[in-house]
C-alpha cells in the first residue's frame, strides 16, 4: 500500500534534527513564484473561519470543531489591495521546518524563502457582481490548504468562487483569520490504524458537509445551484464522497483512493453515481488500488471519466508542480527528487489547470463565453 509521511510536531521537530542541511544564506535565498492565473478577471481573496457547534474536534478534544478557509474570487478591481502572501509568517515557520525535508523530503530544508511567495489575489478587492459557480477544494492528508493556491486562482480567474479549505489537526500548519496558528496533532498510526484512518476520513468528510451548509455565509457571489468539489489524495476521496450532497452537482477527485484502509468501497465506489465525476490520476503513482476502487465506479456506468496524466507523479496537483523546476533550477532540488515528487512533465501546471477547469465547466453549464456578470 502506498504511504505518505504523517508526523506530529514533536516527532517531526525530533525528525528535521535528522535531515542534513543544504548551506544557504538567507540574503540569498530562493522565493518560489507561483505562475499568473490565465483567465480574463484580476482576483481577490480572503480568508474565513467556520465553528460547528455540534462536533467535538477529534484531534485535539475541543467542544467544538473549527475550520478555515481561503476564498479566491473574480474580482472587480484590484488598484489599491495588496496581493496576499501564501503562507502567513507563522504558517512559513512551521512550513520551513516541517512540510519541507520532514512531510516531503523531496524538498530542501534551506536556502527557499518560503514566506516571500505572493499569491496574484488582492486582499478584500471588491468581487464582480453577479452570482458564480462555486468550488470547494479538500487538500491531501497532512498538506495545508495553501499548497493548492495556483490553481484555485486560476479558477477563479476565469470566474468561479474557490473556497480552499483545511482540515485543522490534521494539516501540516494552519493559520486561522485572527493569527491563531494549529500545528499537525494526528497520530502517525493513521497510516496503518483502519480506525484512525476512518475518524481521519469521517472527520474530513464530515468538514465538507458543514462547509457546504454554510456556504451563504462565506462569499456573497456564491451560486447555490452551480456547486463543485475538487480535492487531492484524501481530498480526491472526500470530493467523490460530496457528491452524495444534494448541494453538490459535479466532483474532481485528484488521485484519491475510494475504499477505507482495510478495503471496504465508500459508497459512491459500491453503487456509482449519476452526477459528473473526474476520476484524474497519473502514471507515476497509479497502483492497484486506483484500479480496483476506481474501476468499481466505472463499472457503474454513469458521467464518470478516468483520465491519466504521463511523465507525472502524485503532487502535480498541487503548487508543487511549479516550485520543483524552480527548486531543480536552483540546485535545491535534485531530477530523480522532482522526478519522485510530481514527475517530469515539462506542461504539468496548465495540463492540470486546463483538465479540472474544462470538466467544471462542462459540468456546471459554466460557458466560456459567461465572463461577463450575470
Amino acid at each position: 500500500m502506498r504511504r505518505r509521511t504523517f508526523l506530529t510536531a514533536s516527532a517531526a521537530s525530533a525528525a528535521s534534527a535528522l535531515v542534513p542541511l543544504q548551506t544557504a544564506n538567507a540574503a540569498t535565498d530562493l522565493t518560489m513564484r507561483l505562475p499568473a492565473p490565465t483567465g480574463p478577471w484580476p482576483v481577490g481573496t480572503t480568508t474565513r473561519a467556520l465553528t460547528d457547534p455540534h462536533r467535538s474536534d477529534p484531534w485535539n478534544g475541543a467542544p467544538t470543531r473549527e475550520l478555515a478557509l481561503t476564498v479566491f474570487y473574480p474580482a472587480r478591481a484590484v488598484q489599491g489591495y495588496q496581493r496576499a502572501p501564501q503562507l502567513a509568517p507563522a504558517a512559513a515557520e512551521v512550513f520551513k521546518t516541517l512540510d519541507a525535508g520532514v512531510l516531503h523530503p523531496e524538498l530542501p530544508t534551506s536556502g527557499v524563502s518560503w514566506g516571500a511567495t505572493l499569491t496574484h489575489s488582492y486582499v478584500d478587492a471588491p468581487a464582480l457582481p453577479g452570482r458564480r459557480p462555486t468550488l470547494v477544494y479538500s487538500p491531501g492528508g497532512a498538506d495545508p490548504r495553501t499548497i493548492g493556491t495556483s490553481l484555485a486562482e486560476d479558477l477563479a480567474g476565469h470566474g468561479y468562487v474557490v473556497l480552499i479549505l483545511d482540515h485543522p489537526g490534521e494539516a501540516s500548519e494552519v493559520v486561522f483569520p485572527d493569527g491563531r496558528l494549529r500545528v499537525i496533532e494526528i497520530s502517525p498510526d493513521v497510516q496503518t490504524d483502519p480506525v484512525q484512518s476512518r475518524l481521519m476520513m469521517d472527520t474530513r468528510f464530515a468538514d465538507l458537509r458543514f462547509v457546504l451548509e454554510r456556504l451563504t455565509e462565506l462569499h456573497p457571489s456564491i451560486d447555490l445551484h452551480r456547486v463543485g468539489v475538487y480535492g487531492h489524495s484524501a481530498g480526491g476521496a472526500t470530493a467523490a464522497v460530496s457528491l452524495e450532497q444534494p448541494q453538490v452537482r459535479a466532483a474532481a477527485n485528484l488521485e484519491g483512493y475510494l475504499d477505507t484502509l482495510d478495503g471496504e468501497l465508500y459508497p459512491i465506489a459500491a453503487h456509482g453515481t449519476r452526477k459528473p465525476l473526474l476520476l484524474a490520476g497519473t502514471d507515476g503513482f497509479r497502483d492497484e488500488r486506483f484500479d480496483r476502487t476506481w474501476s468499481a465506479v466505472l463499472s457503474h456506468g454513469g458521467p464518470v471519466r478516468r483520465v491519466q496524466l504521463s511523465d507525472a507523479n502524485h503532487w502535480i496537483w498541487t503548487d508543487y508542480a511549479a516550485f520543483a523546476p524552480q527548486l531543480q533550477s536552483a540546485g535545491l532540488m535534485t531530477a530523480a527528487a522532482q522526478a519522485k515528487l510530481v514527475g517530469a512533465s515539462r506542461c504539468a501546471v496548465p495540463a492540470v489547470r486546463r483538465l479540472v477547469r474544462e470538466f467544471f465547466d462542462r459540468s456546471l453549464t459554466f460557458p466560456a463565453s459567461s465572463a461577463s456578470s450575470e
